[in-house]
């Protein structure tokens, strides 16, 4: 099973990339699953359902969020009826949403898709990450209710996302980190079988602070206050995630970082060409 992770998309560059490449990349790597990180897909705040739309329409087969996943507030409503869309686990009881979603691969793998929020230099006061992820890996056990599991761990510290990648070592079949729009250089298999990358980059413009125009995260670092408002930088989009191939037991055999076009150096899956 082939399967392929892509990070943060970041406004209408990263949109455009996205809905741009995809369906040649499914076609031409012969992929089962895509997940992407959708939480700054709409102005690089949240997302509207017109976006997740077409990232469906694309050949996305779920789309995960994080802290930002109700800044568009149409997403509070929304969210409800679409079944792919899934918002961090451990957000309180009662939040609108779903924090897991059973979805079918087209080879017709069950694959439980879970979407997690560190706690770490976040700024939100949510349930423990590690217990609420837990649960739904229990509930749903790899080889017993589904044939493969995947986690996003939406957080700022490394060391928050490295500890839960061997938390669930053995138990899912890759976690990868979003949030901080930077790939990590740790791409691995880890020793029960898990695949595990801390971060997975952006679908973005690098010609930016995380996404944004330079000028004014220069200006705040410079100054300490604002002088306007945080806009998606425009220029040509890297598309930046992960891609992975399972056995039939769920756990990963592969596991390479991808890195396509924009001002990023290409990096791709050679052992699928």
């Amino acid at each position: 099973m082939r399967l392929l992770f892509l990070g943060d998309v970041v406004g209408r560059s990263g949109r455009n990339a996205v809905i741009e490449r995809l369906p040649k990349l499914r076609e031409r790597w012969k992929l089962d699953l895509v997940v992407i990180n959708g939480e700054n897909a709409a102005g690089g705040f949240g997302i509207t359902e017109a976006i997740y739309d077409d990232l469906l329409s694309a050949g996305c087969d779920a789309v995960t969020l994080g802290n930002h996943s109700f800044d568009q507030r149409e997403a509070l409503v929304f969210i409800e009826r679409a079944e792919r869309l899934i918002r961090p686990v451990n957000f309180p009881k009662g939040t609108p949403g779903r924090g897991a979603a059973l979805v079918e691969a087209r080879n017709g793998a069950r694959v439980l898709v879970v979407n997690v929020m560190g706690q770490v230099f976040m700024g939100q006061a949510l349930d423990d990450p590690f217990r609420a992820a837990d649960a739904e890996i229990e509930a749903c056990p790899l080889g017993e209710g589904c044939d493969a599991i995947v986690v996003d761990f939406h957080a700022e510290a490394t060391s928050e996302k490295q500890a839960f990648g061997h938390f669930a070592d053995g138990r899912a079949s890759l976690v990868v980190g979003t949030h901080t729009h930077t790939p990590t250089a740790d791409h691995r298999i880890l020793p029960g079988g898990t695949a595990y990358m801390s971060d997975a980059g952006m679908c973005g413009d690098y010609d930016s602070c995380l996404g944004m125009k330079k000028e004014e995260p220069i200006h705040r670092f410079l100054r300490k206050l604002p002088s306007g408002r945080f806009e998606p930088a425009d220029g040509e989009a890297s598309l930046s995630g992960v891609a992975v191939e399972l056995d039939g037991r769920g756990l990963a055999t592969k596991v390479a970082p991808v890195r396509i076009g924009g001002g990023l150096s290409e990096a791709l899956p050679g052992f699928w060409e």
